[in-house]
């Protein structure tokens, strides 16, 4: 069962700490993905991709090394799947290398190429968002994952058969962005639209913009590691020319998303820059390591007006595509992968032939376009199947409740922001569901946020003094007095502090007695 020896190559260690350091750095981009996505959603979902996100790194790192890597990267069986010879990480040296890889241990290839396992059913969270049960997205990923990725993966990048037809795929256009985006999109579709769609025209305000944009950033970083990184080497500069692509590809889709919706609102927006930073990013993947600095920012244009173009129709079809995954991932991925035919570069990549603009025949093109159809429509017919079983055993939709109130708190019995969720939902809840759902640290938040209410009236100055006060009591129960009294009896509530000590502050500051300074108080 475990009778394959990883072959005994020449270890670089150049090689191995650029793809240790390029594994740290998509690693980095999974929290980065749900800060992003947390920020542009509602407040009240927040947590849910936290949840989500979270919870999918990490049964996505158990599969993987249970049997995700054999699958994947095992001796070729029929071209349809790899083999059992690595289950549990058998015989994966961290000493040796791997067929796939030469010049670095097997164990460092395979952690690297686990956080593209990981992070590729993450995608479609932002598809789904807002109002898929937990349990359901739990179900979905590991079914997808097996189903979809594994066999994808080793058909372009195990020595499948589209891997001996001789399709590219550079770090993922196709494995992971069109089969994500095909499959979000499909997914938006059967979940139906968020409550409230129609009458925001399918533009709900974000919660928290400096949120998304801080996971922005951190994906901008994290993915160096990912393109460069599917290098697997320093040698020969096809990590520099990804490296140059993506930056390039990127702010050039960037540049054509902020000008279009600058012209379209009248003003320059930075959620439009941002997705136009993440939709280069996605484009360029598949091409990265194949082209030259000067095709990718012509290639980063088209992406942009493609995306742009493409987020326009997804809303004229109602589908709710909450974060536009079918578009900035799927059909940004999908451009990508075809422009491998038109721009491939064999002098920046020798191991591929060169693409139609370089003199190549369209044999290429002609593979790279069967790559995708199988990619659009393979995940298409898993995801459908694995979601109707959902729907039908109620696993799939949230429940009205859930959606109304956020998951945060009916799913996950958690607040994101105290403050802003008790001024609404927890003030405004009805009994059953608060008394079921909020935890009772939250319900002692809104003690703190009513007593802080039942000051308003007294001024700015007492108001300090209030604050400062009980927080050197911890909301004693002295705290809890003030609070039953705070409606019926507005002036009890003076007299109970005024017979408190003074807050040490006020002591310092103040030159009457202690007796004055409590009077006064």
């Amino acid at each position: 069962l475990f009778g394959l020896v990883m072959t005994e190559c020449k270890i670089s260690t150049a090689d191995t700490s650029w793809v240790l350091l390029s594994f740290i750095l998509v690693l980095l981009m999974l929290p980065a993905l749900a800060l992003f996505q947390a920020g542009l959603l509602r407040s009240k979902n927040t947590l849910s991709v936290l949840a989500q996100v979270f919870s999918g790194l990490m049964i996505g790192t158990i599969m993987w090394n249970i049997i995700g890597y054999s699958l994947v990267f095992g001796s070729d069986h029929g071209g349809i799947i790899g083999s059992v010879e690595h289950v549990l990480m058998a015989n994966v040296s961290p000493k040796h290398c791997s067929p796939h890889a030469t010049t670095i241990p097997a164990a460092a290839f395979a952690m690297f190429q686990m956080m593209f396992a990981s992070i590729t059913p993450v995608l479609i969270t932002g598809s789904i968002a807002e109002r898929m049960q937990f349990r359901g997205f739990i179900v979905f990923y590991v079914v997808w994952e097996f189903f979809v990725y594994y066999p994808l993966a080793h058909w372009i990048w195990g020595g499948g058969f589209l891997d001996k037809l001789g399709v590219w795929d550079f770090a993922g256009g196709i494995v992971i962005h069109t089969s994500a985006g095909i499959s979000g999109l499909l997914a938006a579709h059967m979940l139906g639209q968020r409550k409230g769609y129609e009458e925001v025209h399918g533009h709900f305000p974000p919660s928290n913009v400096p949120l998304a944009a801080l996971g922005t950033g951190l994906l901008w970083i994290g993915w160096f590691g990912f393109n460069a990184g599917s290098a697997l080497t320093l040698e020969g500069g096809v990590a520099v020319a990804a490296i140059m692509a993506t930056q390039i590809g990127s702010c050039a889709s960037a540049g054509v998303w902020l000008v279009l919706s600058w012209y379209e609102s009248g003003k320059p927006g930075s959620v439009s820059i941002m997705n136009g930073v993440i939709s280069g990013m996605a484009g360029i993947t598949p091409a990265c390591g194949f082209i030259q600095p000067e095709t990718s920012f012509g290639l980063g244009v088209f992406i942009g007006l493609c995306s742009y173009g493409g987020v326009i129709l997804l809303k004229k079809t109602g589908i709710d595509d909450a974060l536009e995954v079918s578009v900035v991932h799927g059909l940004t991925g999908l451009v990508g992968s075809l422009a491998i035919g038109f721009l491939a570069d064999n002098n920046i990549n020798p191991s591929i032939p060169d693409g139609l603009f370089f003199g190549g025949s369209g044999r290429l093109l002609g593979v790279q376009a069967l790559a995708v159809l199988i990619a659009l429509t393979y995940p298409s017919a898993v995801t459908f199947c694995v979601l109707y079983i959902l729907r039908r055993v109620n696993w799939l939709r949230s429940t009205s409740d859930a959606e109304m109130h956020g998951l945060d708190l009916i799913e996950h019995g958690e607040i994101a922001y105290h403050d802003l969720a008790i001024e609404d939902p927890h003030m405004n809840l009805p009994t059953e569901i608060a008394d079921k759902h909020i935890p009772r640290s939250h319900k002692r938040v809104d003690e703190r946020r009513s007593l802080l209410r039942s000051y308003d009236s007294l001024g700015v100055e007492d108001m300090s003094l209030v604050v400062a006060r009980r927080r050197e009591l911890g909301l004693s129960s002295q705290s809890a007095r003030v609070l039953s009294m705070a409606e019926e009896e507005p002036q009890s509530i003076i007299e109970q502090v005024a017979v408190l000590p003074p807050p040490p502050f006020l002591a310092r500051r103040s030159s009457a007695p202690p007796a004055a300074a409590a009077a006064t108080t």
